[in-house]
């Protein structure tokens, strides 16, 4: 078999036995200034893993429309001969996606990403899927998408999107950085369940996906990983003459000590690394490799900072606490994903700026920990702040229901349920007011009546209105105009209550999250009723009685703000 030598793939000498299994593998982790964390070393680490395992495999990084063409051509050319063994496509990078599927960003020589070229250009999706129907039940398809955010027009949107995945193939999606640990680590590891992988690593598993699914299956004992027994003799059959073998093809020749120095210089991945290796090897087999990094380094300015971070390993959970700590600092990331995108990026340069170090856009672990303790120490502060406020609040619960307590009428327990429609004597005020309401049923006229059950009926503000206009001193009239009140308010909320409760169904709040928040807030002293993970309305009304304390929000509802506020230590989570 014959195997694809590309511009940015290691050269290996070529099996005369069928392969294991065949793969491709495309990681792009340069997108002008836009970085992904899918980084070179993870690409080769991932493709050697597969080498090792007896795959075939045609590798590219950083690679343009061309050499994406030129390595799925290759990757073709290998099914030709297919063995029988899992098939593998790992794609990483930026995806933008539309109508006509999605498509894997090329990594363009200026930088720029156009959409009409993204359509005639970019790796399409659909190709992958389309070969990799041909292989149900042994078909993979694994995509690791990068935070870049390139500019989009009318045509594409942001990210790979819903796929339709042909019956027999698996898709295991998920954060470049995550994708990337597992490519590296655990894609070639015999009997591996991909189901346990999918949830170790925080991955999306999609399409064909049976519990015992494995990408590698596990040796057999006693017989080497891709050995096969030839065939007994038949003693039977006549003596036949032994066909010539075929030739097998030439294996490039490659200096052993020019590949250790390649190796380590890949190793290494810094300017230096790929300066030794081109002064001792400048023609050497890896010398256009080892150019096109040093290219890259040079045109990223905060390269060894990036890869710094990388090299820190930093899982979902890791990532989204520093955005939590982040925005508990005022510093806006623009989401809790555990995605570090433009924004994430955009508020680290702010605290940096704000500290007086490099505005490189990537944290050290020294950073990391000053965000997190000064973080923990701000979310202290601001609780004592909220004490403050909740306790003068209270004061003044208290002190306007003495008052109305003291006048006792009509109109002074509507101001005080006006004033604190959660406070602590809410129930009390309305019991009040629902016998006033029934001594006025009694005493009223029976026009009075007839009219104030038309009006209720209606329960609009033009039914109160129609109420006022024929009784004016009616014995409903008080509870008319506070109905109207009531109803022009919440008419101008309606809109701000849709965004709000949209904005918590987006945070896909867990039952153990749920109930962690019901918890918390009882701990605060504001009772939920039941913790039950339930939002009902005394939660609702506990919850805004918190948001008006923290001068978040209020209204009733989580949003962001609200859970890096009353978990600031992370608890709340998504499965």
């Amino acid at each position: 078999m014959r195997i694809p030598t590309l511009a940015a793939m290691a050269l290996i000498a070529a099996s005369p036995a069928l392969a294991e299994g065949d793969a491709l593998v495309i990681g792009n982790s340069r997108y002008s200034a836009m970085q992904t964390l899918f980084g070179a070393a993870r690409v080769a680490a991932s493709a050697q893993a597969m080498r090792d395992k007896g795959f075939d495999v045609a590798e590219v990084q950083d690679a343009d429309a061309p050499a994406m063409r030129e390595a799925f051509g290759a990757f073709a050319e290998m099914l030709a001969e297919d063995a029988g063994g899992p098939v593998v496509i790992v794609l990483a990078g930026a995806f933008l996606h539309g109508t006509g599927g999605a498509y894997l960003l090329p990594v363009e020589s200026d930088g720029a990403i156009d959409e009409a070229r993204v359509l005639t250009e970019a790796f399409p999706l659909d190709a992958a899927l389309s070969v990799l129907e041909q292989y149900p039940g042994r078909a993979f398809l694994i995509l690791g998408e990068s935070a870049a955010e390139p500019e989009v027009g009318p045509w594409l949107r942001l990210g790979a999107g819903d796929l339709d995945i042909p019956q027999g193939v698996t898709v295991l999606r998920g954060p470049a950085a995550d994708v990337a640990r597992y490519a590296a680590r655990d894609l070639a590891r015999a009997g591996r369940l991909l189901s346990r992988a999918a949830a170790d690593y925080a991955l999306t598993l999609e399409g064909y996906a049976p519990q015992d699914l494995v990408i590698v299956q596990p040796e057999e004992p006693g017989a080497p990983q891709g050995a096969t027994e030839p065939p007994l003799p038949d003693p039977e059959a006549p003596e036949a003459e032994a066909p010539e073998p075929a030739p097998e093809p030439e294996a490039p020749a490659v200096d052993p000590e020019d590949e250790l120095a390649w190796n380590l210089a890949q190793g290494a991945d810094t300017a230096e690394g790929y300066d030794a290796y081109l002064s001792r090897f400048p023609e050497g087999a890896f010398a256009g490799a080892a150019r096109q990094r040093l290219k890259a380094i040079e045109d990223e300015p905060f390269y060894q900072q990036r890869r710094a971070e990388e090299q820190l390993e930093l899982d979902r959970e890791a990532r989204r606490a520093v955005q939590r700590d982040l925005t508990m600092l005022g510093f806006d990331t623009r989401g809790i994903d555990g995605i570090f995108g433009s924004g994430t990026r955009g508020a680290i340069k702010a605290w940096q700026k704000d500290e007086g170090v490099e505005t490189s856009g990537y944290l050290t672990a020294g950073q990391i920990a000053t965000i997190d303790t000064r973080a923990a120490a701000r979310a202290a502060e601001l609780e004592r702040e909220a004490e403050q406020r909740q306790a003068e609040l209270e004061r003044q619960d208290r002190l306007f229901w003495g008052d109305m307590q003291g006048r006792g009428d009509e109109a002074s327990i509507r101001a005080y349920l006006e004033r604190f429609p959660d406070g602590a004597f809410v129930e009390d005020a309305r019991a009040l007011l629902r016998e006033i309401e029934r001594q006025r049923e009694e005493r009223a006229a029976a026009s009075d009546r007839q009219a104030w059950e038309r009006a209720e009926a209606g329960g609009t503000v033009e039914a109160y209105r129609d109420y006022l206009e024929t009784f004016p001193g009616g014995a409903f009239a008080a509870e008319a105009e506070s109905r109207v009140r009531r109803l022009e308010q919440e008419s101008g909320r309606v809109q701000d209550v849709a965004v709000a409760r949209q904005e918590e169904a987006e945070l896909n709040l867990n039952a153990v999250a749920k109930r962690l928040a019901e918890a918390r807030l009882s701990q605060l002293g504001l009772p939920v009723g039941e913790v039950d993970g339930r939002f009902d309305e005394d939660t609702r009304r506990a919850l805004r009685r918190y948001q008006e304390t923290r001068g978040l929000r209020v209204s009733g509802y989580f949003d962001e703000q609200t859970v890096v506020r009353l978990l600031a230590d992370g608890v709340l989570g998504n499965d």
